[in-house]
């Protein structure tokens, strides 16, 4: 009886001697690690929140008194071209400063996990790089012979630069250089003492831009419409090599966008679209008269309805891949509808600026 009163004791004593040695070690660890796990909880949240802010798409800008502005801000003249070219470097400059800067080419979270709007940026930088190619080779040269701006020479190939490059140089750094050669351009465009920096408003200029924007849209109309699988014909015999009584071999191939894919297309696609009705109503101030003798102002402002149509909010946590016909929306196919009917108004556009 005894005996198991003293080991009862001397049990007791341990425990006690246990619970005061546990705190120098045990409740320290134990207090680190609920540091650790709430500074990694706070940096889930502060990217979360980023990541959902940085992911929306800039709102549309009112062209002309941009441009306007912009004259009043540098002391410039509202010369033709001039809306063009503010135009242009605006598009581009918000790749550089929307919420989060440009994001195609971040390494670290949340940028890095982020995979929508470096999709729309992509779409915007497309057209940035059409249009400027088209200022290089078509609307600063009088004709084919002539020779070609020196600032517009330097920015085409900025432009063209790799958009995923972080460092060495950065996709940030020359797409800055390229915006502030636009920017001499436009001193110079603006500048009446100035001879050499020039800007022709004629419709076989725009019509020539126009054939890369139908190009474009037609493209982009395909691959969405590619997100519930289309049967794509191709032939094996070419028509002139068949010989007389000869039927041309018809392979069906079903082209389908895959799916991790779908999401990307639909923002390219939305970045195209934001872009371009921009540029096409910057287009309308700078080649009015052009597009009035040729009864073609009705035609660009169906381009523009149709697109700024596609920049409607989207309401879905996610992009939907239903069917055509099915219970769930298809946010591609509705995307390719709008797309396809500014590629059908392009067409009408082009047909009018060629007429004589």
């Amino acid at each position: 009886m005894l005996d198991w009163k003293k080991r009862e004791g001397e049990s007791a004593r341990e425990t006690v001697r246990d619970t005061q040695a546990k705190p120098r070690g045990y409740f320290k660890s134990i207090l680190l690690s609920r540091s650790i796990a709430m500074l990694v909880g706070i940096y889930v949240v502060v990217c979360l929140a980023l990541g959902w802010y940085w992911s929306r798409e800039p709102d549309l800008f009112p062209v002309q008194k941009n441009a306007q502005l912009a004259a009043e801000k540098t002391g410039q003249q509202m010369v033709p071209g001039f809306t063009t070219v503010e135009t242009l470097k605006t598009v581009a400059g918000t790749l550089l400063n929307k919420p989060g800067g440009y994001l195609s080419n971040d390494r670290f979270p949340p940028g890095v996990l982020l995979d929508n709007i470096p999709s729309w940026e992509y779409g915007v930088l497309v057209q940035v790089r059409d249009l400027t190619r088209a200022l290089r080779k078509d609307f600063a040269r009088s004709q084919s012979q002539s020779a070609e701006d020196a600032d517009l020479a330097k920015a085409e190939p900025r432009f063209n630069f790799d958009n995923k490059s972080w460092m060495l140089p950065s996709s940030e750094s020359e797409y800055q250089e390229g915006i502030k050669s636009l920017s001499r351009y436009q001193a110079r465009l603006s500048d009446p003492n100035q001879k050499n920096a020039l800007f022709y408003a004629r419709a076989d200029n725009l019509n020539n831009w126009l054939g890369d924007v139908g190009t474009r849209l037609g493209s982009l109309s395909q691959r969405l419409s590619a997100s519930v699988g289309r049967v794509k014909l191709n032939t094996t015999l070419k028509t002139e090599s068949l010989e007389p009584g000869q039927v041309p071999v018809v392979d069906e191939e079903i082209v389908e966008t895959p799916w991790l894919q779908i999401d990307n297309v639909f923002y390219e696609a939305r970045g195209q679209a934001w872009a371009l009705s921009h540029l096409l109503r910057a287009i309308e101030v700078d080649f009015a008269d052009v597009l009035a003798k040729k009864n073609a102002t009705v035609s660009v402002r169906q381009i523009i309805r149709e697109l700024e149509a596609a920049q409607e909010p989207v309401w879905s946590p996610m992009i939907l891949n239903g069917s055509g016909f099915g219970i769930l929306a298809n946010h591609s196919l509705v995307m390719a509808n709008y797309i396809s009917r500014a590629n059908a108004a392009v067409m009408d556009l082009r047909q009018l600026l060629s007429q004589g």
